[in-house]
């Protein structure tokens, strides 16, 4: 008995000292995060149109990639910061062809390495691939809400006075910087990130609100 004390006396320390060793060098967050992002780089490589800076994370990004939420300060902050960011339609011109904008709404093409360019005229807005927006289209996405009726819901009437309805400006900020609204949104900023011009946007306007869209039917 006091053989195995007088081991236990002498080992306890070395065991302290092993686990305080162990401790002090666990890497910090910080370094954790450094190591994983260094990982990630490695991962990845330029091909075509594709380049490793789109790795690169702005605030909201980063802050949204964390374990839990940003804070309510720095959601506000990320929130502000992409509402200045919004580039509202020249002439006030919100609304275009919602036929357009179907094909929109049903194309995912668009900013693959294998794709020939980085101009909008190629992309897609794949929309259903979140959301509903047709009750006839039987393949959708359940991400985001159902669009279906989205204009006629909200009390849009007429496609030509369509400006004056204040769902309207929100609408297009959503599409433009969806961060504006939600710091941790998921949906792409077509707008914000030169996904979609101006011209393309106006057609999901369309097809988001104007009367005669299957949408609001």
């Amino acid at each position: 008995m006091m053989r195995a004390m007088k081991i236990l006396s002498i080992a306890a320390p070395i065991v302290v000292a092993c686990l305080l060793a162990g401790c002090a060098s666990t890497p910090s967050s910080a370094e954790l995060d450094q190591q994983a992002m260094a990982a990630i780089k490695a991962s990845f490589r330029d091909q075509g149109i594709a380049k490793v800076d789109r790795l690169n994370q702005d605030l909201g990004q980063q802050a949204c990639s964390m374990a839990g939420p940003p804070t309510p300060e720095l959601a506000k902050r990320i929130e502000a910061e992409a509402l200045a960011s919004i580039r509202w339609p020249s002439g006030g011109r919100y609304l275009g062809d919602w036929r357009e904008g179907e094909k929109l709404a049903q194309n995912g093409r668009g900013m693959t390495w294998s794709d020939a360019s980085t101009a909008t005229k190629d992309n897609g807005a794949s929309c259903y691939n979140c959301h509903q927006l047709d009750q006839k289209e039987i393949s959708f996405g359940t991400i985001g809400p159902s669009l279906w009726n989205y204009g006629k819901l909200r009390g849009v009437k007429d496609a030509n006075d369509a400006a004056s309805v204040p769902i309207v400006q929100y609408t297009w900020g959503k599409l433009w910087n969806s961060k504006a609204y939600a710091a941790c949104s998921n949906m792409p900023r077509f707008g914000h990130m030169g996904l979609l011009d101006e011209d393309q946007l106006r057609h999901l306007m369309a097809l988001l609100l104007d009367p005669k869209s299957p949408v609001n039917q």
